[in-house]
Parts: C-alpha cells; sequence; structure tokens
C-alpha cells in the first residue's frame, strides 16, 4: 500500500497558503533534507491554480544553473513525476507538461474513491502538494499517512492546514531538525483507529 504524503512549508501558526506572504530562506540543509523526502515519490498530487504555478517555474528550471544543483535535481524529479491535477468539473483546461493528467471529481467521495484506488495500486508514495483546498480535503478524508512539515519561525494570517477537520486527528513524531534558519523540520505518521478519549478533567492529562 503507497502512502499519501502531506510535504510543505508552514508558519508557526499553521498557515498554508501564498508562501510569498510568509517564507523566508531555505537554507542548503533544509534543501537537501527536501530533496531527499522527494526522491522517495513518484506521483503528485495538485490542484488546478497550484500546478499551474509549478508549471511557470520548474520547467525553466531544468537548466538553470543560478538555481544551484539541488534545484536542478528537484527540477528534474518534478518533470518525472506522474502529476494528477484535481478538479471539480471539466470547464477549465491545464497546461501542458511531461507526464501531467487531469482528475475530474465532482465530489468527496469520488475523491476518496481515487485516491483509495491510487494508493493501493503499485508505485512509490504519493506527494500531496496545494492547494490549501485540495490539502484539507484530502485531510479531512483521513488518508494522508504522512506528514513532513517545515515550520518557519513566524505567524502569518491566513488559511490554516486544519480548519476542515471534523474530528481530532492523533499523530506519531517519527522525526525532527532544525536549521540555521530558525525552520524546524517535523516529521509525523498518522495514528490509525485511535481511540483515546475527551479527558473530563485536566487532572486526567498528568502522567
Amino acid at each position: 500500500m503507497r502512502n499519501i504524503v502531506l510535504q510543505m512549508m508552514t508558519t508557526l501558526n499553521g498557515r498554508l497558503d501564498d508562501p510569498l506572504a510568509w517564507m523566508g530562506t531555505v537554507v542548503d540543509e533544509q534543501y537537501r533534507a527536501i530533496d531527499r523526502l522527494y526522491a522517495g515519490y513518484d506521483t503528485v498530487l495538485v490542484g488546478r491554480t497550484t500546478y499551474e504555478e509549478m508549471v511557470g517555474y520548474w520547467p525553466g528550471a531544468l537548466n538553470d544553473k543560478a538555481g544551484g544543483e539541488t534545484n536542478r535535481v528537484m527540477a528534474g524529479r518534478m518533470h518525472d513525476y506522474r502529476k494528477i491535477v484535481f478538479s471539480r468539473t471539466e470547464e477549465q483546461a491545464i497546461s501542458r507538461w511531461h507526464n501531467a493528467e487531469r482528475a475530474v471529481v465532482p465530489d468527496d467521495a469520488a475523491l476518496s474513491r481515487y485516491l483509495t484506488d491510487l494508493k493501493a495500486g503499485p508505485g512509490r508514495d504519493i506527494h500531496l502538494s496545494g492547494g490549501a483546498s485540495l490539502a484539507q480535503t484530502v485531510i479531512g478524508l483521513g488518508l494522508v499517512d504522512r506528514y513532513h512539515f517545515f515550520v518557519y519561525p513566524v505567524v502569518s494570517p491566513g488559511e490554516p492546514w486544519f480548519a476542515r477537520l471534523r474530528d481530532k486527528n492523533e499523530l506519531q513524531l517519527i522525526g525532527s531538525e532544525h536549521y540555521d534558519n530558525g525552520v524546524v523540520g517535523l516529521h509525523y505518521a498518522t495514528v490509525r483507529d485511535a481511540k483515546s478519549a475527551r479527558p473530563k478533567s485536566f487532572s486526567e492529562l498528568i502522567a
């Protein structure tokens, strides 16, 4: 069974939209760590708007020496990945890009069926990218298996990761690291079938 992995940069208060409004530098060590995680994927899930932003950047980065070696490696990965672009209707076409395809899912039930079948098929792990609506929907459907957050030391108003959750999702910390720019990498696995009940008082939380 393949994992769906949510991997993105975020703020201390969990903002996921409009990264240019809050994101700082990406230092070399951090970028190499991001690339190592990307090496485990072969498929990217993305909404149409975010996909068009990716098309506007990554193809040109393949041979851009100014971006550095890690960025060119990342550009090669993005070129080779299977890129599945989700939309609710067929009204708007997507720009052409190598190995990209559309998936029209009119409602959440159709999206859940599509992703469940995708996870059951052969291949490496699946990267859940943006935009905010797609990421939140897939989280809310309980289909995300791993989380890789690169948390910037900033708070910023915007759309948070988990605003649309209806229930508590329990996570297990599987790794962490920090970088010279103050960013902290946090890596979690979803705890399936967690049964912890709401405590009746704070005293129940004291071990």
